[in-house]
């Protein structure tokens, strides 16, 4: 065979190699977009899943919250049962204490009622990093936060107190409806007969409930749990001296 002949030969293949070349890299090309929606679903799921857990207690108690480490186990009581307040005293009755309460009967959240806002969140972790929050120390070796009345935790949000509690997502009523659905009651503590007294005055959501009432009526209605406003001082007394 001739040099020609083989040149003729060898054409073919050679024109054949070309055309195949430019569709090698069509087909690779065509992959990127299927590895970058492989990446965008990963993250977008990865990020939904972080959010979700982002509502849940375990995350205020995990990332940021050093001080949260008491408030967990309180959450998770069980009503009915005795247990531990966020100072590790005893409660008779978890149902006296309004967060696991509100938990097992509404499925509610940390932030079903604790609403930060971006500049409380800020604030807060700077805070956190710097270690500068200031807590009690008390028994049980653990840092509680003092507590905020609810005038403190609505503040940033600029919405009155009562909202806190009395919103369209929680108790959708007025004083004078919450009056009514606790007139059956000797002293109806919802009547106010000597001024407006905050809701946390008496309801608690880390710790035993006080009956405000009993400060001055020797015969108030004590729910099961809740303690007096006699044992609530004896009881902020002690966690103040870390006793």
């Amino acid at each position: 065979m001739t040099e020609e002949e083989k040149a003729e030969v060898a054409a073919p293949d050679t024109a054949a190699a070309a055309e195949q070349a430019p569709k090698a890299k069509k087909k690779g090309k065509k992959k990127w977009p299927i590895i970058v929606g492989v990446v965008v679903a990963v993250v977008v799921v990865a990020g939904a899943g972080f959010w979700v857990w982002h509502e849940q207690p375990s995350f205020c108690n995990a990332i940021c919250h050093t001080p949260m480490d008491a408030y967990l186990p309180t959450y998770e009581a069980e009503v009915d049962m005795a247990s531990t307040d966020k100072w590790g005293n005893e409660v008779t009755n978890a149902s006296a204490m309004m967060a696991p309460l509100h938990r097992a009967q509404n499925g509610d959240t940390c932030l079903s009622c604790h609403v930060p806002t971006l500049s409380e969140q800020i604030s807060e972790g700077m805070s956190w990093i710097s270690g500068n929050y200031e807590v009690w120390h008390t028994q049980t070796g653990l840092m509680v936060p003092p507590e905020r009345t609810l005038a403190e935790l609505t503040e940033a949000r600029g919405i009155p107190a009562d909202e806190f509690c009395l919103n369209e997502a929680c108790h959708n009523m007025t004083r004078d409806d919450l009056a009514k659905a606790t007139s059956d009651m000797k002293r109806n503590p919802h009547v106010a007969q000597h001024g407006t007294v905050e809701c946390s005055e008496c309801h608690k959501a880390h710790r035993a409930s006080v009956n405000y009432c009993s400060s001055c009526h020797n015969d108030a209605e004590i729910p099961d749990g809740w303690i007096t406003a006699a044992e609530n001082k004896t009881l902020l007394k002690q966690v103040q001296e870390g006793e």
